[in-house]
């Protein structure tokens, strides 16, 4: 099959310390039946046997490089310097995609370089058969949208705001036409769980909208024992969380000024002041009073049914206090 008249889709795999699943998430691109493709490896400076693996699938079309460790985010960047692809596909080290994800996006997008694609995202634990699982499009953004303001609103309310809105959306399942990159900015390479939510919010606000696929799956590995980023509880992670609310925050409002907007960031700051205390109490403080500024009035310590009990009882502080003398999160 002639692949000139099919545009290059890199995919980009940034990989630390991920030597139990690398293996299936490159053949995993290498499996995509789109036949103009590139793998693009960073390696975040891995101190276990990652690379070695990776260095298996080295050739024309499958590069590996090394940096110095600065993140997922800085090796995105990396990746993205060395994609010469017109579309980018962003792998994590530990997840998959369905043969046709690439392939179904490319479809639905027809050459667009406006539009960004989404598909569907399935979570499945680590050691489940994600191959069971019943494919489904009924989450509320499971269809196209040509108002990324809109969009990215209903993508970070809740049911107290917005009901039936809000979700997580895994960057795997999103393809990106790299000139929407170009336009939105690179990666912020601050350690952060929600790195992806700030850049892709980015790139949705510098696109006309999302197209989306109902061919091909992006499946989403969750670890039990969670030792990336998204784990910490570190002090820099909060403040950077803290960020990329405030960043996230800044873009709509450039673009949409309505009360609304406060609402529904409240809801974020009060989850960082709730779940920071006691550990980080000044912080806590920050984002509690940002919370209570912007008009916060939602459910005030979301835990199992003793902890919400307690909080009732005792109030949400020392519900947390004793939370965390128990289990130390």
């Amino acid at each position: 099959m002639a692949t000139y008249s099919y545009p290059l889709v890199s995919i980009i795999i940034p990989l630390y310390n991920a030597e139990k699943h690398i293996a299936e998430t490159i053949e995993t691109a290498l499996n995509q039946t789109w036949p103009n493709k590139e793998i693009i490896i960073i390696n975040d400076s891995s101190t276990d046997n990652s690379l070695a693996i990776a260095n298996k699938y080295v050739n024309e079309n499958v590069k590996a490089f090394t940096q110095e460790n600065k993140g997922a985010s800085a090796a995105r960047n990396y990746g993205l310097r060395e994609a010469k692809g017109e579309y980018i596909q962003f792998l994590d080290a530990d997840d998959l995609l369905s043969p046709d994800k690439i392939e179904g996006q490319m479809g639905y997008l027809k050459g667009s370089k406006t539009l960004i694609g989404l598909c569907r995202v399935v979570h499945f634990d680590d050691g489940d058969d994600y191959r069971k699982i019943v494919l489904k499009d009924d989450d509320w953004f499971c269809k196209d949208s040509n108002d990324p303001v809109d969009f990215l609103l209903k993508l970070n309310a809740d049911d107290d705001v917005l009901p039936g809105y809000g979700s997580m959306i895994q960057p795997n399942s999103w393809l990106t036409p790299k000139t929407l990159i170009e336009k939105a900015g690179m990666w912020n390479e601050f350690r952060c769980p929600d790195d992806d939510g700030e850049f892709f919010c980015r790139v949705i606000l510098a696109s006309e909208g999302i197209k989306y696929s109902t061919i091909g799956t992006n499946y989403y590995r969750k670890h039990k024992h969670n030792n990336t980023v998204s784990g910490q509880k570190s002090l820099s992670a909060y403040e950077s969380m803290l960020l990329s609310i405030d960043l996230k925050y800044s873009y709509l409002k450039e673009r949409f000024n309505d009360p609304i907007l406060e609402r529904v960031f409240a809801r974020h700051y009060w989850e960082i002041g709730v779940a920071a205390y006691p550990r980080y109490r000044q912080l806590s403080k920050r984002a509690i009073n940002k919370a209570l500024e912007y008009g916060y009035n939602g459910q005030k310590y979301k835990a199992g049914p003793v902890g919400t009990w307690l909080s009732k009882i005792l109030g949400w502080r020392l519900a947390r206090i004793l939370t965390y003398l128990r289990f130390k999160v």
